[in-house]
């Protein structure tokens, strides 16, 4: 039997839905799957994620990704949606953590979650090992308003606290690709990326070459 923990590292935020509906409606389009691929040329396994969401005034979603240490990895290649709040950019790494926010107004549900190759065995495929890092629940946006810009900007940042009411601090190494998904699901109309970052040039005209 599969434990809630691991359905909820490997699937992302489980939303009601009447949540999902009105993302659907409002045409906000978050990917929050990821997937074990493998490189033949390289003959190693890797994961496969899609950064993508955006906002409306009321509602948003945003999913993005960075490495283990929170530093900002480079997208294999953009894409160009036809439609606003949809996805964005391809990002392939060994190892990719998942930052995860869903806002509706100024209250949101935060899930960061780490994704890697398992352990192959008699030579097969190895699995893909998902862990959650910090779940958020019915956090709040301290700084900053949604709704007062299409796209928030500075030190917005949401807090959780504990059913205590003790404040729960997010890892601080991904406190920057939090708050670039904050920025995310509070851009209304979002069409670019906010926390992948474009390939090298060398490495773009590497490609040009070739």
């Amino acid at each position: 039997m599969v434990a809630k923990q691991d359905v909820l590292a490997h699937r992302g935020i489980t939303l009601p839905r009447n949540a999902l509906r009105r993302l659907d409606k409002l045409r906000i389009f978050a990917q929050s799957q990821v997937s074990l691929e493998h490189q033949h040329l390289a003959r190693r396994y890797v994961v496969r994620g899609i950064e993508s969401g955006g906002a409306v005034r009321e509602i948003g979603r945003y999913v993005t990704f960075c490495g283990p240490d929170g530093e900002p990895l480079p997208y294999l290649h953009p894409i160009d949606a036809v439609r606003v709040n949809g996805i964005h950019a391809v990002v392939i790494a060994p190892i990719l953590v998942r930052i995860e926010l869903f806002r509706a107004g100024r209250t949101c549900q935060l899930l960061i979650t780490r994704h890697e190759p398992g352990k192959a065995e008699n030579g097969r495929r190895p699995p893909l090992v998902n862990s959650v890092v910090f779940r958020g629940v019915n956090g709040f946006l301290q700084s900053g308003e949604a709704g007062k810009a299409s796209c928030l900007t500075g030190s917005i940042m949401p807090r959780f606290w504990s059913r205590s009411g003790e404040e729960r601090e997010i890892p601080p190494i991904f406190a920057a690709a939090v708050q670039a998904a904050t920025h995310g699901a509070t851009c209304f109309g979002c069409s670019h990326t906010h926390f992948l970052a474009a390939p090298a040039a060398a490495m773009v005209e590497a490609r040009e070459v070739n």
